[in-house]
């Protein structure tokens, strides 16, 4: 029985080749389109998984007000780990690192390393990370061991055994006493080195304010987090007044410290916090693709189920047949869902096939490094497979019910048709468009945000700055400076402590009348100002004389900053530009306020611009910053290694442009918009696919009526009217359904930016006028065929 439905299937397939083939594309397409998200979204949704105490592991965060607007962190202070443990027994360990970038050199090659952790020998009994070589618990026992993983043993000492060997790193020589696994690439901590945390001098003193830390607590029982956070709120409060107040930070009034914990599960993709281990991953846009993928699949599905009642006509004979010779509800039934099984089968072996060709560009549009290994995984054949009997099931249900219902006497009738098939079909072709539409729409509004974050003016000149990281301290950074200007199509050179497209540094500050202000900081020299193009609106610009002063007292040395304020910093503190020049301020000590700058963007623009103090202080610098002509970039930059190697031979010369790490900033709505363009382009040739055949398949039924009508003396215009007019009305109705669906979405997702483009009403007339005329291509293809037929030759059977 089962061979026998299977023959017919294929029967079906080869005497119907345009459906065939239309149904087997869409569901092919929509398959693959799971498939590529679906690895995706697991990708995403196991982050930090790999764990064995994953539940039971917390991350530490900060969040402070000092004055003005609340600051959260994703570091805190070296305190919060050990007193945790001390006083709550809920916390069973805990471990504190930080991440930094680091030159790291073996036989005279030196590299910058931007994985090199400091870590506490706990890491590796709170995580699941592996040790290929070496002792866990020994590997971190003295201030000069390192723990480096299998690449980076590969990339230092080749085939050699790396245990003992000795690398040198910021004047340091660390003995290689284990070599570890790769960290997963599902980890948010994926380190190359780890030295001992307790080399850091700045780490020799528990301090809460001193956040430049990430701390993670393993809890004996993850159910005890909601109590214990609780213990920490009340606790934090009884330190904020005491401890506190006494020693590190004088809080008054609203002013505050509290810490918080997340989950480590959800750290990656529920939340983006300053001084997190890696740019963090967003739920939002699983959402959103994994919406993508079902509509792009529910398209397919339609258009099989739209074709499927289309045919139910000329199957009339095969099923009355069937009929007469005893074959039951059940037995139609189940031949009809066959087909579609089949089909979905077929769309289910050729997906995996055009996947596996197509993932290297999925990984450049996704801006991931998926191997071919992920579509071998169990978990992704079991769901493949229950996606094919899924898909089998939905798209067949409704055209096998219909079909295998059909009484024996209505298909004998003459004219028989399964008239109820009508109004399904254009509420499906409707639902198609719609999807369609509003995919349309949304990549445009997409698209529309990111080049106004491209082009809005954020204050400075972003555009030719050429950024060399220096690290602290570094060098004969003067000569550079002198050396560079000599350089042609060099215009300007400064130094800073960071890239002002992601301002990071908090801070807080203090006036003389008490008032007290939370704050972003940003140390600089006093070239930075003119290089980056920052306008001053009152006061005047750093000069030497302004470079910072120490005087030494009984108490130590104090030291006097020149300080300069943004805008909003400015009006948070009651001043007007003009009132702020020449006032003092501290912020940790005291200086004066030379010049208020014009607000500029400093983080990304989904943060509104908060207060941010600049201040002068060459020892705080860790880049330069080179603003070139452009008009002979890499001769520019030729010379500038050059220089660089002659005054600089102990560091590796490294660059990057600025405004690709601000475009950097947006990499996750970039990928949405790409992702948005191809399956929307998708969606409306999948729609188009089922458009043209349900199109072609009415020709057929009409084809007597159109002969009539050209004899009646019908033209080639009236005729394509007279078959475009219902399908393009459909369009027009899923226009109008579609647009403030689309509005209100992305409308919704506009609101995620601080500063956001208005949604104009021409972007829906648009994309409606782009719709109605790609749909009124389609149907014209099959209705000029019919038009310009010999009406002949459809009227001589007559």
């Amino acid at each position: 029985m089962l061979k026998s439905y299977f023959k017919i299937a294929w029967r079906n397939l080869k005497k119907n080749k345009l459906y065939s083939l239309i149904n087997i594309t869409g569901l092919t397409v929509g398959i693959i389109s799971c498939l590529l998200i679906g690895v995706y979204i697991k990708h995403e949704l196991s982050y930090d998984r790999f764990n064995t105490n994953a539940d039971n592991i917390v991350r530490v965060t900060m969040e402070y007000n000092l004055g003005g607007a609340s600051q959260q962190m994703a570091v805190t202070g070296t305190k919060v780990g050990p007193q945790f443990k001390r006083i709550f027994p809920e916390v069973a360990d805990y471990v504190r690192m930080m991440k930094a970038s680091r030159i790291v050199g073996y036989n005279n090659r030196l590299f910058e390393e931007n994985n090199f952790f400091y870590a506490e020998p706990s890491l590796f009994k709170i995580f699941s990370f592996k040790l290929i070589k070496g002792n866990a618990d020994e590997a971190l026992n003295a201030p000069d061991k390192i723990i480096i993983t299998r690449s980076m043993a590969k990339k230092y000492f080749g085939n050699d055994d790396a245990i003992g060997k000795v690398l040198k790193s910021e004047g340091q020589d660390y003995v290689v006493s284990a070599v570890a696994a790769d960290a997963p690439s599902t980890s948010q901590i994926k380190f190359d080195f780890i030295v001992p945390f307790n080399t850091l001098k700045q780490a020799q003193k528990e301090q809460y304010f001193s956040a430049n830390y990430i701390t993670y607590l393993l809890l004996k029982n993850k159910d005890q987090l909601p109590e214990l956070q609780a213990k920490i709120t009340a606790y934090m409060k009884q330190v904020s007044n005491t401890e506190l107040h006494n020693s590190e930070m004088h809080l008054t009034g609203s002013q505050y410290l509290a810490l918080n914990l997340e989950p480590l599960t959800s750290v990656h993709l529920h939340h983006n916090l300053p001084g997190d281990l890696e740019p963090a991953g967003s739920i939002t846009y699983i959402y959103i693709l994994l919406a993508v993928a079902v509509l792009i699949l529910v398209i397919a599905c339609v258009n099989y189920v739209n074709l499927a009642i289309a045919q139910s006509a000329g199957r009339g004979a095969e099923i009355s047949i069937r009929k007469v010779m005893g074959a039951g509800r059940q037995q139609l039934f189940t031949q009809f869902i066959g087909e579609a099984l089949l089909i979905s089968a077929i769309g289910i072996l050729l997906a995996i096939g055009i996947a596996y060709v197509a993932l290297p560009y999925f990984n450049q549009v996704a801006g991931m490094q998926f191997t071919y290994a992920a579509f071998f995984d169990p978990t992704t054949i079991i769901s493949l497979f229950i996606l094919a009997v899924i898909i089998g099931l939905v798209a067949g249900a409704y055209p096998a019910l219909l079909l295998s219902n059909v009484k024996l006497s209505k298909i004998l009738k003459a004219g028989f048709s399964f008239t109820s098939g009508k109004g399904t079909r254009k509420s499906l072709i409707i639902f198609q468009f719609v999807i369609s539409i509003f995919l349309i729409i949304s990549t445009v509004v997409i698209l529309q945000q990111l080049s106004y974050i491209r082009n809005k003016d954020i204050g400075y000149n972003k555009s030719n700055v050429v950024v060399l990281p220096t690290g602290y301290n570094l060098p004969h950074i003067d000569e550079i400076k002198k050396e560079a200007h000599n350089i042609p199509g060099v215009i300007s050179i400064a130094a800073a402590n960071s890239e002002p497209v992601n301002v990071m540094w908090g801070d807080a500050i203090q006036t003389g009348d008490g008032k007290s202000l939370t704050v972003n900081a940003l140390p600089m020299d006093e070239d930075f100002v003119k290089t980056m193009g920052l306008k001053i609106i009152a006061g005047s610009n750093f000069t030497n004389a302004d470079v910072l002063q120490t005087d030494t007292t009984d108490h130590g040395k104090n030291f006097h900053y020149a300080f300069m304020l943004n805008e909003t910093a400015v009006k948070a503190l009651g001043w007007t530009p003009e009132q702020a020049i020449g006032k003092t301020i501290n912020k940790g000590d005291a200086g004066t306020i030379k010049a208020v700058v014009k607000d500029f963007n400093f983080k990304s623009l989904h943060t509104p611009i908060s207060p941010l103090v600049l201040f002068l202080d060459h020892y705080q610098t860790q880049a330069l910053f080179v603003r070139i002509s452009g008009d002979n970039t890499p001769n520019t930059i030729k010379a500038l290694q050059a220089i660089w190697k002659q005054n600089v031979p102990n560091r590796p010369f490294e660059y990057k442009f600025l405004d690709d790490d601000f475009d950097a900033l947006y990499r996750a709505e970039q990928r949405t918009a790409n992702v948005f363009a191809i399956f929307s382009g998708i969606a409306i040739l999948l729609a188009c696919l089922g458009l043209f055949a349900i199109t072609a398949f009415s020709v057929v039924q009409r084809t007597k009526e159109i002969g009539i009508r050209k004899v009646l003396g019908a033209n080639v215009i009236s005729i394509i009217m007279l078959i475009s007019k219902d399908f393009l009305l459909m369009v027009f109705i899923a226009m109008v359904i579609a647009s403030p669906v689309a509005w209100f979405m992305a409308n919704k997702w506009l609101q995620d930016f601080a500063y956001r483009i208005d949604i104009h009403w021409w972007v829906f007339v648009a994309v409606g006028v782009g719709a109605l005329i790609v749909a009124a291509v389609t149907v014209s293809i099959q209705a000029t065929k019919a038009a310009l037929a010999n009406p002949v030759d459809s009227l001589k059977s007559e």
